[in-house]
C-alpha cells in the first residue's frame, strides 16, 4: 500500500517539482491534509529570510504523538511499531506494537507529570539506544515538553554546557549503556555534569546495565518505580488514556545540539507541524515505504537522523523501525547482515563511515547471509567515495537494490537532496536532485548564482537554499541572532548550508564538504573552534589550530598543530595527554587522529592563523600553498611542512 503523496514515476516527481516551487502553499496543503490535526491551518506558509522568521500551516493544533501512535492503533494495534536489538546477540530482542508504545508513552507521559514537567519545560535525554529513550522522546512531545537528547558519548562538560544552554530542569538517564564491548556509565557521567548545577530538579533513572550508581534524595528516582506508579494512573479496566497536549503547529517540538564555527554548541530548535510534515513526505518519498515494510536506520537517536528516520518520520507512516543497540563490528563485522536477516529488513540507511569500516573486513563476514530481504539500501552524514558505493551496491545490495544518497543537515530537519529509491536515477557519489520543495543554488563568495561551467561541464560553488521548506530550524535557542549570523547572513535571502557543492548538466549536486571552519567526521559535525579550545585547557598548550584531512574510514580526520610551552618534550606522552583532555571536555568523538607539536602558526600580521595554509599541509599538498610572503613570520610554514606526520 502506497501513501496519497507518494511520488512513483520520475514524470511525477518532475511534475510535483514544479508545482512545489510554483505552488507551494497548495502543494504542502495538500501534502499535509495525509496527517491527522486538531485545528487545520489558517495560512500555509509565512517567511522572511531577513530575521528570520519562518511559520508553516500557522494557526493549526496538533499533537505530534497522535500522528505518530494513536491514528494507527485501530487497524495497526498488533503490528510492530520498533524491532529492538539488543548489543549482546544472544539477548532477548523486544518487539514494540504500536498498542504497547501507545501504553508505555502515556505512562512515561504521566511519569514526567508526576515529577513536574510542564508544557514548554526543556527535558534532557541522555540514554543508550533501548526502546525506553524512544519512550522518553514521544512522552514528551505527548506533553509538551521540550526534549533535548544528547548522544552518548558525550563527556560530562559538553553535557553541562547543553544544560546550561537550553535551562533544563529534568534529566533522563540509564544507569549505563552498552556499546560493543564497553559499558558506559551514564548515570555516573550525568552526576558529574551537575556539580554545581542548580537548574535541575529531577533525574529519571531507568536500569539497563545494572552498574552501581549514586542517587541523591529528592533528586533522582528510578524510571521502574516511576512507571509502575503511572501504570495505574493511566490504565482503567484495561484501557489505557493520556490526553496529548493540544499544540501548536509553531510550537517547539525539541532542541538537538550541533557543533558550530565557535567554540559553543548551537541548539537548533524545530517545531511541530512542519518538521512532522517534512520527515513522513521525505521518509515516504525517499526509501519508497510501503505499509509493512521494515526499516533499519542505524544512527543513534543522539543525532538528528535517529530522531528523524528511527522515530518521527517512520512512526508518522505506520512504519516497522528497527533499534539497534550497539555497533556494526560487534561482537563481529557481519552483525548489521545478521539483523537483515533476522529481521527481514527491506530497507538498510547507513553512514559511509560504517560501509568504509566494513569494506575494510573484506567479503568474509558476507558469506551465508541470504539479505535477501533487501530492497533499498541508504547513506547519510557525509558524501560517499565511489569506492565504498559500489562495494554497497554490489555485495550488499546485491546488485538489485539502488542505492539512496542522502544530504541534509540538523537544520533541514530532514532530507533535502537524494534520488528516490528505484524512482528517480541514482549516479555514484552524487546525491543527485532535490526534494520538492526545495530550491538549491550554487553561489560565489560574493554571493552571485555561479553559471559558468568548468573543463569537465561541472558548476561549482557554496551550496545555498532559496525559500523554506517544512523542515526548516526556526532559531538557536534562546538566542536567535547567532541563528540569523549562521545562517541567513553570508548571502541576502539565501539559507548557507556551509557547504561546497557542484552540479552536473542534468541537474544532479554532488557534495564536496564544507567551506567553513566544521569538520565532519564519520557523519558528525564538530567546530574547529570547540576542539581547539579542548586543546588550549590542557595545561602546557600555548595555542593551537585545527584542520581536517582526508580519512580512508572516517571521510574526514582531525589533525592538530599545537604550540606547547616546553618544545623539547616526551612527545607521545603529551599526546596521550592532550587526547585525554579532549575527551574529557567533549568526548572522544572530537579526538583529534594527529597532533603535531610545531613552534609557531601562519597567521597574518593582524593574528589569523591561516587554517587554509595548515589544511592543504594535512591534506599532504606542500607545493602549492598560495602566497606566504604576507604572514607575519613565512619561515613557519617551511618547519610545518618538514614536521608533517
Amino acid at each position: 500500500m502506497s501513501y496519497p503523496f507518494q511520488i512513483k514515476s520520475f514524470e511525477q516527481y518532475k511534475a510535483d517539482y514544479q508545482k512545489s516551487i510554483e505552488q507551494p502553499e497548495e502543494f504542502w496543503g495538500k501534502v499535509a491534509e495525509s496527517f491527522q490535526w486538531r485545528k487545520k491551518w489558517d495560512k500555509v506558509l509565512d517567511w522572511n529570510f531577513k530575521e528570520p522568521k519562518v511559520e508553516w500551516f500557522k494557526g493549526a493544533k496538533l499533537n505530534i504523538t497522535e500522528n505518530c501512535i494513536d491514528r494507527h492503533l485501530a487497524e495497526m494495534g498488533d503490528k510492530p511499531a520498533i524491532i529492538w536489538e539488543p548489543n549482546n546477540p544472544e539477548d532477548r530482542v523486544r518487539i514494540v506494537t504500536y498498542n504497547r508504545l501507545h501504553k508505555r508513552v502515556c505512562q512515561f507521559a504521566q511519569v514526567l507529570i508526576n515529577n513536574g514537567v510542564k508544557k514548554g519545560d526543556r527535558v534532557c535525554i541522555y540514554m543508550g539506544m533501548v526502546p525506553e529513550l524512544a519512550y522518553a522522546v514521544l512522552g514528551c512531545a505527548r506533553i509538551g515538553a521540550i526534549h533535548s537528547v544528547i548522544f552518548g558519548g558525550f563527556s560530562a562538560q559538553s553535557i553541562s554546557d547543553r544544560l546550561y544552554d537550553a535551562q533544563a530542569e529534568f534529566i533522563v538517564t540509564c544507569d549505563g549503556a552498552y556499546r560493543g564491548g564497553k559499558d558506559i556509565p551514564l548515570k555516573s557521567i550525568i552526576d558529574d555534569a551537575l556539580i554545581g548545577n542548580r537548574t535541575v530538579k529531577k533525574v529519571i533513572v531507568y536500569t539497563r546495565t545494572r552498574t552501581p550508581v549514586s542517587m541523591i534524595k529528592g533528586r533522582d528516582v528510578w524510571w521502574e518505580d516511576e512507571m509502575e506508579h503511572a501504570e495505574q494512573q493511566v490504565e482503567k479496566n484495561g484501557v489505557v488514556s493520556f490526553p496529548a497536549e493540544e499544540m501548536d503547529a509553531e510550537d517547539p517540538l525539541f532542541i538537538l545540539y550541533t557543533s558550530g564555527s565557535t567554540g559553543k554548541p548551537k541548539g537548533v530548535v524545530h517545531t511541530s507541524g512542519g518538521y512532522m510534515v517534512w520527515t513522513g513526505y521525505t521518509f515516504v518519498n525517499t526509501f519508497q515505504y510501503n505499509k509493512g515494510d521494515v526499516h533499519f536506520c542505524t544512527a543513534d537517536i543522539g543525532w538528528i537522523t535517529g530522531h528523524s528516520y528511527i522515530i518521527y518520520g517512520p512512526l508518522s507512516m505506520g512504519a516497522t523501525s528497527v533499534m539497534y543497540e550497539g555497533i556494526p563490528t560487534w561482537p563481529d563485522a557481519g552483525r548489521f547482515w545478521d539483523i537483515v536477516d533476522r529481521h527481514e529488513v527491506n530497507i538498510l540507511y547507513t553512514a559511509p563511515t560504517a560501509i568504509r569500516s566494513l569494506m575494510g573486513f573484506g567479503l568474509d563476514p558476507l558469506k551465508g547471509k541470504k539479505l535477501s530481504s533487501l530492497k533499498v539500501l541508504g547513506t547519510v552524514g557525509e558524501p560517499i567515495n565511489e569506492e565504498a558505493w559500489h562495494w554497497y551496491h554490489e555485495n550488499v545490495g546485491q546488485k538489485r537494490c539502488p542505492v539512496v544518497d542522502t544530504w541534509w543537515q540538523t537544520e533541514t530537519g530532514g532530507i533535502l537532496i537524494t534520488s528516490f529509491a528505484g524512482v528517480t536515477p541514482d549516479k555514484p557519489s552524487w546525491a543527485t536532485l532535490p526534494m520538492p520543495g526545495v530550491q538549491p543554488i550554487l553561489v560565489d563568495e560574493n554571493g552571485k548564482e555561479v553559471t559558468e561551467k568548468d573543463e569537465n561541464g561541472l558548476i561549482k560553488g557554496n551550496l545555498c537554499i532559496k525559500g523554506p521548506w517544512p523542515g526548516i530550524l526556526r532559531t538557536t535557542y534562546g538566542d536567535h541572532e547567532r541563528c540569523r549570523l549562521n545562517y541567513f547572513s553570508s548571502y541576502e535571502n539565501l539559507y548557507f548550508t556551509g557547504d561546497g557543492a557542484m552540479k552536473d548538466e542534468n541537474g544532479n549536486f554532488r557534495i564536496t564538504g564544507r567551506v567553513d571552519d566544521v569538520l565532519n567526521v564519520s557523519g558528525h559535525r564538530i567546530g574547529t573552534a570547540e576542539v581547539e579550545n579542548a586543546i588550549n585547557m590542557h595545561a602546557g598548550v600555548i595555542e593551537s589550530a585545527v584542520v581536517g584531512y582526508p580519512h580512508d574510514v572516517k571521510g574526514q580526520g582531525i589533525y592538530a598543530y599545537v604550540i606547547y610551552e616546553h618544545m623539547h618534550v616526551d612527545e607521545n606522552l603529551t599526546r596521550a595527554d592532550i587526547l585525554q583532555t579532549v575527551t574529557r571536555v567533549i568526548g572522544p568523538i572530537a579526538k583529534p587522529d594527529k597532533i603535531q607539536f610545531v613552534s609557531g602558526l601562519p597567521k597574518t600580521r593582524s593574528g589569523k592563523i591561516m587554517r587554509r595554509i595548515l589544511r592543504k599541509i594535512a591534506e599532504g599538498e606542500t607545493e602549492n600553498l598560495g602566497d606566504i610572503t604576507t604572514l607575519l613570520d613565512p619561515g613557519v610554514v617551511e618547519e610545518i611542512k618538514n614536521g608533517k606526520l
